[in-house]
Order: C-alpha cells, then sequence, then structure tokens
C-alpha cells in the first residue's frame, strides 16, 4: 500500500502531491491493477490533511481512469502506468549510482533533481527543425 508524503513547503497543492505520489507508485510498479488505496480516513489520520483534499486527489486519479470507486468498498486502482525498470535493473543501478556520485561531489537534492530534469527535458523533447539546426 501507498503511504503518502506531504510536503508543506513544496509549493505543490497537496491534493496534487497525493496525486503525483500515486501516479509515482503505478510506474514503479508499487501498485498495480486490484490494489486498494488507503482510505480517505487512513490518509487523513497519517498527513494530518483535510479529508477534502484526499477524496479530490481520488476524484482526480478517477477521471484520469487510473482507479475506481466502489461503494462501501473503497478506491481501487484499475490500471498501471508505463514500465519501469524493477529495482533489480541495471539501468536503476546506473542511477542509483549517478546519485551517489552527485551527492558526494556536493549535490543537494534540489540540484540533483534540477540537473536531471534539465536532462530529462533535452532527451525527450520531439526534435523540431528548428532544433535540429542549432
Amino acid at each position: 500500500m501507498v503511504e503518502y508524503r506531504i510536503d508543506r513547503r513544496s509549493g505543490v497543492a497537496t491534493y496534487l502531491q497525493i496525486v503525483q505520489q500515486t501516479k509515482q507508485a503505478l510506474r514503479l510498479g508499487q501498485l498495480e491493477p486490484g490494489d486498494k488505496l488507503p482510505t480517505a480516513r487512513e490518509v487523513v489520520e497519517a498527513t494530518a490533511i483535510n479529508p477534502n483534499t484526499v477524496l479530490k486527489a481520488y476524484r482526480e486519479l478517477e477521471r484520469e481512469g487510473l482507479v475506481e470507486a466502489r461503494r462501501g468498498l473503497g478506491t481501487f486502482v484499475r490500471r498501471g502506468l508505463g514500465a519501469v525498470a524493477p529495482a533489480d535493473s541495471p539501468l536503476r543501478a546506473e542511477l542509483a549510482a549517478w546519485a551517489a556520485r552527485a551527492r558526494t561531489a556536493g549535490l543537494d537534492r534540489e540540484d540533483v533533481a534540477a540537473l536531471f530534469t534539465a536532462v530529462l527535458e533535452e532527451q525527450f523533447t520531439p526534435v523540431t527543425p528548428e532544433r535540429e539546426h542549432s
């Protein structure tokens, strides 16, 4: 089961943090179709957030077709997201080694996130004719 961690200083709306963390759990295989999400009450007890915030996040996930609410039973995963390398894959090991080197080089979490995001943008932005010649 997923455990939500709310960062009140992130600037990201609380309900979006729940949506993002749920999607990450789906991508990493921590949640799979048929799995039950924590109840709103469980999330509220663990995070001290408003129950309506949890319900808003779950409604967004439902709107995206990722989960479904079953009256009287809870909210369940309908489908997963993309395939991420499993914990024992060479890609994950390489990324972990890179992160360790970045930390040793003095980069903090935000520095690493910024660098990684910049590289992702470079690697996953479609090539347009203007970019091809630059």
